[in-house]
């Protein structure tokens, strides 16, 4: 029997994939793997037997990674399961930057009482309103991954031109993109290209703050900015001084900051990239069938602290190391192994950065001496069985 602890409230949808072997509560103090949304997990002291937690979504910035990582626990999120969700909403952000229709909508409502005068008033002051067409415009997209080759091949439906950005493009991104995307060689040809621009990359050291006044010099005038990703991918101060020039038009978010809002020029939307039930049934299903895959079977599939590793079983058990990614692991592992007369029938082995996954396939049943002594081995972190 697997426990699981919910921190949030998880679709339906997606705990209807657990099967009876499976509970779930959000009272759970010993828990076999975590689901959660956005509940803050930094203070989380966790349980000895607790395997993984998975993220219904694509952001961990509400984990913490790193003590995750030192305790042998697997970190999932579900990159793509609200991606159309989100790009909706950014499509529909830049219709609403351009044609200032919240602005409009809000002086439409100041007319409430002036009976048969509101039709004159209104073709009076419309003009204050007027905004362009996307149509012919160029959309710069700053990161290509399951949201931003979304939004790029949407774009160009509409009759914009598009440039696309991201050194990091993945094989399965690249066969989705459409072939009309211009392949932008640096940041710099997005910004002095683009009459709006909308950021779809991940908070880094290397990302945070990207839109800042030595970059939006670069731009166009009357460019709009549209950043559905992460809050810090822009630095504030800045964009607010270019709303005060003929720089920058229009700003939208969906990362709320006091000193933006009420701002002329500012769209701000409260956090609603993934706020669709669509998209929260997907997060929860891709969730629900990570952790199962990886508690029944060892596999790892969008892990963010350990590689992806999905192997199918071929042996009658399967041993799962979680250790340091340093010199001599391997060969000390497969030594143990043979000391403990379990002969390998298949071994894989991957890395991401400080740390390492080796999985064994065997014929032979594995004793808890054998656990033992792998686990006592150095840089291993965590062993089991399954």
């Amino acid at each position: 029997m697997y426990r699981i602890l919910t921190l949030n409230k998880i679709s339906e949808t997606g705990l209807k994939n657990f099967p009876d072997t499976y509970t779930y509560s959000a009272e759970e103090t010993a828990p076999d793997a975590v689901l959660v949304r956005s509940a803050s997990m930094h203070e989380t002291k966790f349980a000895e037997n607790t395997l993984a937690i998975a993220r219904a979504g694509a952001g961990v910035n509400n984990i913490p990674i790193d003590r995750c990582s030192e305790n042998g626990i697997v970190v999932f999120n579900t990159p793509g399961a609200n991606a159309n969700a989100v790009k909706e909403l950014v499509l529909c952000a830049m219709l609403l930057s351009s044609r200032k229709i919240p602005a409009a909508i809000d002086w439409v409502k100041t007319l409430k009482g002036n009976g048969d005068q509101v039709p004159k008033m209104v073709e009076k002051g419309k003009s204050a309103f007027a905004g362009p067409e996307i149509k012919g415009k160029t959309l710069g997209v700053i990161g290509l991954g399951a949201i931003g080759v979304l939004v790029a091949n949407a774009a160009l439906s509409l009759g914009m031109q598009v440039y696309g950005y991201d050194p990091y493009l993945s094989v399965d991104a690249a066969w989705s993109l459409s072939r009309g995307v211009h392949h932008a060689a640096s940041l710099d040809e997005i910004f002095k290209n683009s009459d709006y621009i909308t950021l779809h990359v991940p908070s880094t050291p290397d990302t945070k703050e990207m839109i800042c006044k030595a970059n939006i010099d670069m731009m166009k005038d009357n460019v709009r900015i549209l950043n559905f990703a992460r809050g810090d991918l822009v630095n504030t101060a800045d964009i607010l001084e270019a709303l005060g020039t003929s720089k920058i038009a229009a700003y939208a978010t969906d990362f709320g900051a006091d000193a933006m809002i009420g701002v002329p020029g500012v769209l701000v939307l409260p956090h609603l990239g993934a706020s669709t039930p669509e998209s929260e049934d997907n997060c929860a299903v891709m969730a629900v069938d990570e952790i199962r895959d990886f508690l029944e079977n060892g596999n790892i599939t969008h892990s963010v602290n350990l590689p992806d590793v999905n192997v199918p079983r071929s042996g009658r058990s399967r041993i799962t190391i979680i250790h340091k990614n340093v010199p001599n692991v391997i060969s000390k592992i497969t030594a143990t192994v043979a000391q403990e007369n379990i002969n390998i029938d298949n071994m894989v082995n991957k890395s991401k950065g400080q740390y390492a996954y080796t999985m064994l396939d065997t014929d032979a049943d594995v004793s808890e001496e054998a656990i033992a002594a792998i686990a006592a081995l150095e840089d291993a972190i965590r062993v089991r069985v399954v």
